[in-house]
């Protein structure tokens, strides 16, 4: 695969600006007409409950907690669709159902509520993705996400930090895990330049590895001893005829000039 499968394009800022402006304006809303929205979360194992795996991401308690969160999702978001971007919206719809769901199997009997557990499925996903792909720029950008995010593991772990729902963060990483194997993505290969890079390359059989001696040495050429002579009348001119050195078989090479 080329980098041309890589462009950038509107989409990758506007998908994100607009994922987090409809969670900013779902805060204001709640907040503006007192609407008590923690209702509409995740509870767990509940007909009522069911609800919020379609409502809770957009739903967070306050300022801080809906701060912590938009700044991810703007960075990996924009991530997702520059590198992804074909699974882009796959990963962020199936991502929150599957995510919500599990939390409402798993979770404790509270009101689950934010869009973190979508937060932990982008960087599941992208993480091990680039890891599968083994293509070494979406390799790079695994790698910077787990410099950036990789702290976020602690809290998949319950009773790390009061108040926080790590069953959605667990779901979020499981979910994300499940899409970076299920997900088909095209077969990244860099672009081969030079033969060295071909898996079949034989170092034995390349003329300028062959300049080499066992010790690593660079060897001259020797004297060329071969001089190849096309039957050439020795009475015409010699504007007729040119001569060429090939240098593969080390040897010089008499050739009659194309005549207009």
């Amino acid at each position: 695969m080329e980098d041309h499968h890589f462009k950038f394009s509107p989409s990758v800022i506007v998908i994100p600006f607009l994922s987090v402006l409809v969670l900013w304006v779902v805060f204001w809303w709640g907040i503006r007409f007192q609407i008590d929205l923690e209702t509409f979360g995740i509870y767990p194992r509940t007909l009522k409950g069911i609800r919020g795996i379609f409502f809770s991401p957009f739903i967070h308690g306050n300022i801080e907690h809906l701060y912590n969160n938009s700044i991810p999702l703007l960075i990996l978001i924009a991530a997702l669709r520059f590198f992804y971007r074909e699974q882009t919206f796959s990963v962020l719809g199936f991502g929150l159902l599957l995510t919500g769901l599990i939390t409402w199997v798993i979770g404790r009997e509270s009101y689950h509520i934010g869009a973190s557990g979508l937060v932990y499925v982008l960087v599941s996903f992208i993480f091990f993705k680039g890891i599968r792909t083994k293509y070494y720029r979406l390799v790079a950008l695994s790698l910077m996400v787990v410099m950036v995010y990789g702290s976020l593991v602690w809290y998949i772990f319950p009773n790390v930090k009061e108040g926080i729902s790590w069953e959605g963060h667990l779901a979020g990483l499981i979910t994300g895990f499940a899409f970076a194997v299920s997900f088909k993505t095209p077969e990244y290969k860099k672009l081969i330049r030079y033969d060295w890079q071909r898996p079949d390359y034989d170092p034995t059989e390349d003329k300028f590895m062959q300049r080499f001696d066992e010790h690593g040495n660079f060897v001259n050429l020797p004297t060329p001893e071969i001089i190849e002579e096309l039957p050439v009348n020795m009475h015409a001119t010699t504007s007729e005829y040119d001569v060429v050195y090939d240098a593969v078989e080390n040897k010089y090479i008499i050739i009659k000039k194309n005549t207009p």
